[in-house]
């Protein structure tokens, strides 16, 4: 899964020349085979890696906090997200939920690597929630559907339906 985001990473990011890529370990950690110095391992680490290379530093925050906040976004993504159970799901959804209350990206108020990979992240999550499911959980919803109609990001993943519109609530049937 890693590595079809990192691909999906490069095309987003116009990179014209393909790097070479593996996994290593029972958890498929990737790595590039870096020419101009050791291998870079890891998701986050790659990810930075070829935004820096793309020339595109305000994916990685625009500020000292925005990149600390990027950069814990990663790291969440990795260690929570990356193989979590289904009983994690609910407990992830709501603090997402509670966290995006009041933001529409992830680190602030401008589009970056952590909302990038968030989504790719949370992705195989809302696949298997129900409609009401996703309704409980309205800011995760309404942040994905952003994301995911995002030029050039969801590459590799198929377009989900978050939301249903509504035009009257039930008071009015």
């Amino acid at each position: 899964m890693a590595l079809r985001e990192i691909s999906s990473l490069e095309k987003y990011l116009g990179l014209k020349k393909p790097n070479k890529y593996s996994t290593q370990g029972d958890k498929k950690v990737p790595v590039l085979q870096n020419n101009n110095g050791p291998p870079l391992v890891g998701l986050g680490t790659i990810a930075s890696h070829l935004v820096k290379e793309a020339k595109r530093p305000n994916l990685l925050g625009d500020s000292a906090e925005s990149r600390a906040v990027v950069q814990q976004w990663l790291e969440y993504r990795v260690t929570k997200l990356d193989g979590c159970t289904k009983e994690d799901t609910k407990a992830i959804l709501k603090d997402l939920n509670l966290y995006l209350q009041d933001k529409v990206y992830m680190a602030g108020n401008q589009f970056t690597l952590a909302d990038t990979f968030m989504y790719f992240g949370i992705h195989p999550i809302i696949v298997d929630l129900s409609v009401q499911e996703k309704e409980q959980y309205v800011n995760v919803a309404r942040w994905f559907d952003h994301i995911q109609r995002c030029p050039g990001v969801r590459h590799h993943l198929p377009p989900l339906v978050v939301l249903r519109n509504r035009i009257y609530t039930s008071k009015h049937h």
